[in-house]
């Protein structure tokens, strides 16, 4: 299997590449859907490798152009419904708990 590792030189996505991977992954594929990926899937590799060129080590490596912030509120404590009133609207429940019926066959 040739080298497809992004910036190595002379590295092509070739059908026979394609075709062994989607052999791995299982995936079916016809023959104009090899030809198709082999280019595109070129196309990507070459994009990392040009990234690959100009990250050196100087450039700090982000996920996101712009700091994010954590934008949640406050963790605060507020009202919360009694046992009888979150029971109150339950189809069955046994004073304390909701009752719920056993489902896929599964027994008791």
């Amino acid at each position: 299997m040739p080298d497809i590792t992004p910036g190595a030189k002379g590295a092509a996505i070739t059908t026979d590449v394609v075709s062994h991977l989607a052999n791995l992954a299982r995936i079916a594929l016809t023959p104009d859907e090899i030809v198709t990926l082999a280019g595109e899937l070129g196309v990507i590799v070459d994009s990392v490798a040009k990234v690959s060129e100009v990250a050196t080590a100087d450039v700090t490596a982000t996920s996101h152009p712009i700091p994010l912030v954590n934008v949640f509120r406050p963790d605060v404590a507020g009202p919360t419904l009694t046992t009888a009133e979150a029971l109150a609207g339950a189809p069955e429940h046994d004073g304390s708990r909701f009752k719920v019926s056993a489902i896929l066959g599964e027994e008791q």
